[in-house]
């Protein structure tokens, strides 16, 4: 599975940036303002940034491999 550049890019900025800086700062608020479940929250941010790297990570390895066959 390789995919497209734009799709790769803004999966890249997703996972890296975004997710993680949503779910810091939810749990950062939730203690602040007692909303509720945010460890929940935190560890399925974290689940989906997993995922995601992960799928980049395979696009990566397939773009490589076929750049070097």
């Amino acid at each position: 599975m390789q995919l497209p550049d734009r799709v790769y890019d803004c999966l890249k900025w997703i996972a890296l940036i975004c997710v993680p800086a949503v779910a810091t700062f939810y749990v950062a608020l939730a203690g602040v303002w007692g909303w509720p479940y945010a460890e929940e929250i935190s560890k399925t941010a974290n689940a989906i940034t997993v995922l995601i790297g992960a799928l980049i990570g395979i696009s990566s390895a397939q773009y490589y491999k076929g750049k070097h066959e």
